[in-house]
């Protein structure tokens, strides 16, 4: 992880608007009638209607996606007790979290208040705004008082974050490492580290997932909590043991499990090796845990070990829990977050630890293909399942717990309502930006002499995406940078026709016409070819002095992909390739193929296209859900266009009968759920949201994306190339730079994995 300076981080909150979040409005604003119903007169209706119901408040407010994160400043990450106002950063951070993982409004609201009282009725009093309260960084022991009186006291969600976030996430740690070394929770013995909120919600947490108290040794500061002793307060008291041993040294002894909430270095290889087989050790104090990484996995060989850091496996990590917690409660406008919703909570993190991980997933944090183990017990912060998975999970406790207000019954509904919410965010390509900037690759960018392309050659470099390699004559692409006040000086800049201290065009020629031989090449054509800026860029990628090659401003891309099937060469087990826009919109996020490379596909053209669709949607973490189109419905014409799809989906169903796929049918059938299931009720997309769109010529699927854009419905990724052998990708005709700068980030991570891939193989 990068090292994180003092002047970086001022400078990240203070550059542009101070701060991290802004209220942005949601209704147009710009005519006097749209004033008017915004303010006076207008808004007198809603608040007649809420003065009738107050519940309808959730209908005409923001009341029921505002959540209020509330602080003193009493205990401020490991910062300690430096105020309210100096706690306001952190209070925006968590904003700002609540808002791109999960799409929840946040009034950061610091209260300079130490008295619980004072601060509990502050709280009640502003407390109608709101849909929830987060409350943050409040010491131990007022956290517990100031939490069960607002719980009591208020009809919506409140929880401290502090102690029941770590208690939720380390909650579904404990249960997998259990269920990886064999033992049940009812049988181990568990020795926590520190006596504050945390610990204290997390001990407590562990109970009614099953541990017996009678098994749990807690200590503090002084030594182990026992009923000896007589400074204990009354939340100590609860875990105060009956056995006669008083340092953390004993109580090690024949441990299964090792809890630490406290301060660095306390926990030393000794009392790790004193520990039963198997032994399970989340040290989670910040920034530096109990024990370092490096001990712990010196100490012993069968350790299952976790911190809260990201630079380690089994990062114990709040923002797994709290965001989708919030949703789920929100979303059903849930009069408290109860031990039910905490305990479903616990399960579905638990549970999506033991699924398939996808593969942006895994390459944002540099791993190989992760499977669930000693090295992988949680989910990846990153990790966009969490949304559905967490809030839906939430969401069902509040309804069959009797906390909720507001019932849903389609599951699958909701879930596709939060993926829509988030989609319109754009989460996935921010994520891809992070990933790519954690490992930036040389790109080539084979038109850097096109304003567009060099303009996102340099933001990509500004940005850290990539480092970029720009082909073209220097003078020229100077004069370019000139006109558009770019700075390219530390960029790199490879003359094709000046390139002779490499003498490139040779060797890329040897190599081209080794590898085509059979095919009829020749030395003599293939270094006529290296000319060809296209062929020269993919013979860097192909050759490995670049990972990835972007092309296409203005070239004829029919005379591209020529090269790149010669050249780079087609997946095994494919015969064509293709390529996909994704579309992100209000709606949802969306996948659009064959976008650019097949103008009258085949039959097995469409087959092809529609596993590598399949394919492609699974790397960008989505589940694919696919209709191939056509102007005609399930075999009603049985000639051209249609008669090839549905001879495809013939071949599909028979032969790859995972990929979840039907047609040939109109796009309305495709999207409108209701009016597909009555009319054709046999089809394999039975009860299911499209989300994958396969459509049967080029010129339709480019036409629709483009048409998308166009009316403003989205924005697009792409065209991303599928099935070629490297990362080849070909921007569309006159792309602008944020087209070409989306697409770059794309490659990059294209290249990330694909070189995850061969490190495996």
């Amino acid at each position: 992880m990068a090292k994180i300076t003092r002047e970086d981080a001022l400078r990240y909150h203070s550059e542009g608007k101070p701060g991290k979040i802004e209220v942005v409005p949601t209704k147009p604003y710009s005519t006097q009638t749209d004033l008017s119903l915004a303010y006076s007169p207008g808004v007198a209706e809603p608040c007649l209607e809420i003065e009738k119901n107050p519940l309808d408040a959730y209908k005409y407010t923001s009341k029921g996606n505002l959540v209020a994160v509330i602080s003193n400043g009493t205990a401020v990450l490991g910062l300690g007790n430096i105020g309210a106002m100096a706690g306001k950063p952190v209070m925006e951070g968590k904003g700002l979290l609540f808002k791109i993982f999960a799409g929840i409004d946040v009034f950061d609201i610091e209260v300079d208040e130490t008295d619980p009282e004072k601060f509990i009725q502050t709280v009640k009093a502003i407390s109608p705004t709101f849909g929830g309260i987060n409350l943050e960084d409040i010491k131990a022991p007022e956290c517990f008082e100031i939490e069960t009186r607002l719980k009591a006291e208020l009809d919506i969600p409140v929880m401290h974050d502090d102690q029941h976030g770590t208690a939720i996430i380390s909650g579904a740690a404990l249960l997998n490492a259990l269920e990886i070394v064999g033992k049940q929770i009812d049988e181990v013995k568990i020795v926590v580290n520190g006596a504050g909120a945390a610990s204290i919600s997390c001990t407590k947490l562990y109970v009614l997932l099953g541990a017996k108290k009678e098994n749990i040794i807690m200590c503090d500061s002084k030594g182990v909590l026992s009923v000896y002793r007589k400074d204990l307060n009354d939340s100590k008291k609860e875990f105060a043991t009956t056995q006669d041993i008083k340092t953390l040294v004993e109580a090690m002894v024949g441990a299964d499990v090792f809890l630490g909430l406290s301060v660095a270095d306390v926990l030393t290889k000794e009392m790790v090796r004193s520990m039963n087989a198997d032994p399970i050790v989340f040290a989670l104090a910040n920034p530096n845990p109990e024990i370092s990484y490096q001990e712990a996995m010196a100490s012993r060989g069968d350790i299952i070990f976790a911190t809260g850091r990201s630079d380690y496996p089994n990062q114990v990590n709040n923002v797994l829990g709290f965001p989708y917690i919030f949703r789920g409660a929100l979303d059903t406008h849930a009069k408290a977050i109860n031990e039910e919703m905490k305990l479903a909570a616990v399960k579905a993190i638990a549970q999506l630890a033991k699924e398939p991980v996808p593969d942006v997933v895994n390459a944002a944090y540099k791993l190989k293909r992760t499977t669930f183990g000693r090295d992988y017990i949680l989910p990846k912060p990153l990790d966009p399942r969490l949304l559905t998975k967490v809030s839906v999970a939430v969401a069902k406790a509040a309804i069959e717990s009797g906390v909720s207000r507001k019932i849903i019954t389609d599951w699958d509904a909701y879930a596709n309502h939060l993926r829509e919410m988030m989609g319109y965010d754009n989460k996935l390509m921010r994520s891809f930006i992070d990933m790519a900037k954690a490992n930036p690759k040389r790109v080539v960018f084979a038109e850097a002499n096109h304003a567009n392309m060099l303009k996102a050659a340099v933001q990509a470099k500004a940005e850290g995406i990539c480092d970029p390699i720009l082909l073209g004559n220097e003078e020229r692409l100077f004069k370019i940078a000139e006109e558009e006040n770019l700075n390219i000086d530390d960029l790199e800049i490879v003359n094709l026709r000046h390139d002779r201290e490499n003498d490139r065009r040779t060797r890329y020629a040897k190599i081209l016409a080794r590898k085509k031989a059979r095919d009829g090449v020749t030395f003599d054509e293939a270094y006529e070819k290296m000319v060809n800026r296209n062929a020269f860029g993919m013979m860097m990628v192909e050759t490995g002095e670049a990972a990835a090659f972007i092309t296409g401003v203005y070239s004829r891309y029919s005379e591209v992909i020529k090269l790149a099937e010669e050249i780079i060469g087609i997946r095994p087990t494919y015969k064509y390739f293709g390529a996909l826009n994704i579309v992100v919109s209000k709606k949802g996020t969306f996948f659009i193929a064959d976008t650019l490379i097949n103008r009258h596909p085949s039959t097995d053209v469409l087959i092809d296209v529609a596993r590598l669709t399949d394919d492609a949607v699974k790397f960008f973490a989505h589940e694919p859900v696919m209709a191939m189109l056509s102007y005609s419905n399930f075999g009603s014409d049985r000639q051209g266009s249609p008669l090839k799809v549905h001879d495809a989906i013939t071949y599909l169903h028979k032969n790859h009968p995972d990929i979840v796929i039907d047609g040939e049918m109109q796009v309305n059938f495709a999207f409108d759920k209701k009016l597909r299931d009555e009319k054709y009720p046999f089809t394999k997309l039975k009860g299911l949201d499209v989300n994958t769109l396969v459509f049967p010529n080029l010129s339709s699927a480019n036409s629709a994306y483009k048409l998308l854009l166009e009316m403003g419905v989205g924005e697009t990724i792409g065209p991303i190339q599928m099935g070629l052998n490297k990362p080849i990708h070909f921007t569309d005709l006159e792309s602008s730079t944020r087209d070409i700068l989306n697409l770059t980030t794309v490659a990059v991570v294209d290249a990330i994995v694909q070189e995850q891939i061969e490190k495996e193989n």
